[in-house]
């Protein structure tokens, strides 16, 4: 029996603002932001009313100290707190492309990353908190990405993955949603699309879970904490002078990355793309000994892409890549270990990453 919990923060009333919008006040809000502001950078969360995993998320957020109503623009609100900027629209959550550039042309303002809230199904339908990366980088250019992106496209991980992923367990225990729902990864993968760092956090995996105001106000809190309101620094923020500079690249595996989890769970690693194996389409060859560069499919494609986007989400970072090697035939792992090896790809085993 599941035993509904009173949320700490009254969210009712924003969650009403949040679905109706400003009204009348749009016209006044609009006019106070005639003045473009320049060289600030601000981090974007992305809600949407179409999803209640998303909106009690964003309403218990809002009802957090500091905010404020900011620019509306093509039918999407804002609402702004420091160098936070918590942006509402009525589409699927995968359907605003290039929010970042949007976003810049109306304020001035220069998008450093976008954190987008949202629901997340699964076969099991097991209650679950999710944090992962986003893009398509296996699918061919003729390809219809079924959850928005563009095929062959990674956006650069958020550096705040990892940290968050950490922090998430945390305060998830601490409100004793743990063991009922899970804390985990997912593999890359949907969009929309930005060129800008990304992570999606999602709570699964059914109608009723979605709806749980308890998980959405873990969510909301891993939010404020991590970005630095709770009165402590921002978590996970990314610098070239850490002395931890080893970056997880995630290859093979399934969608929630078992084997990669066991390392990221651990302080100090930092996660980057990981690529399930659905996302490494590979032609069996039919053959025990073949070269890498003769095997079809879009692996090696993936592989490149991901690689690139993770080492511009971490400048300076060592990327080392982690393979599941369970989840590999033998022509299937030499294949991909050749060709990490011709990109200057290390291969890492556990003890590596700390």
């Amino acid at each position: 029996m599941i035993v509904w919990k009173r949320p700490a923060i009254p969210i009712a009333p924003i969650l009403h603002r949040l679905i109706i919008g400003e009204g009348t006040r749009s016209a006044a809000i609009t006019r106070r932001f005639t003045v473009w502001k320049t060289e600030e950078m601000v981090t974007l969360v992305v809600a949407t009313t179409t999803d209640p995993a998303s909106i009690n998320p964003a309403a218990a957020l809002l009802a957090m100290p500091g905010w404020k109503p900011g620019p509306s623009f093509e039918g999407i609100r804002s609402f702004e707190n420091q160098h936070v900027r918590l942006l509402q629209h009525d589409k699927g959550i995968v359907e605003e492309d290039h929010l970042d550039l949007r976003w810049r042309n109306k304020t001035g303002e220069e998008v450093d990353e976008l954190i987008f809230l949202s629901k997340h199904t699964a076969v099991s339908n097991r209650p679950a908190l999710t944090v992962h990366p986003i893009g398509v980088p296996h699918l061919k250019d003729d390809e219809v990405p079924p959850q928005g992106g563009k095929p062959g496209w990674a956006a650069p991980p958020d550096p705040r993955i990892g940290p968050w992923l950490r922090l998430l367990k945390k305060i998830a225990e601490s409100h004793n949603l743990v063991p009922e729902f899970e804390i985990t990864l997912e593999g890359t993968h949907h969009g929309p699309v930005t060129n800008k760092p990304t992570m999606f956090i999602e709570i699964g995996s059914t109608e009723e879970y979605w709806k749980r105001l308890d998980a959405a106000q873990v969510v909301s809190l891993l939010i404020w904490e991590g970005l630095g309101f709770g009165g402590s620094a921002a978590v996970g923020s990314w610098s070239s002078e850490s002395d931890k500079k080893k970056v997880l690249l995630g290859i093979g595996g399934g969608h929630y990355a078992p084997r990669h989890m066991d390392i990221v769970l651990k302080e100090g690693v930092w996660v980057g793309h990981l690529l399930s194996g659905y996302s490494l389409p590979m032609d069996d060859p039919g053959k025990s000994k073949v070269e890498p560069s003769s095997i079809g499919g879009t692996w090696k494609k993936s592989i490149q892409v991901a690689y690139e986007a993770t080492k511009a989400a971490f400048p300076g970072g060592e990327i080392i890549a982690h393979l599941d090697h369970k989840s590999f035939k033998s022509w299937q792992k030499s294949a991909i270990t050749g060709f990490l090896s011709e990109l200057n790809i290390k291969v890492g085993k556990p003890n590596d990453f700390y």
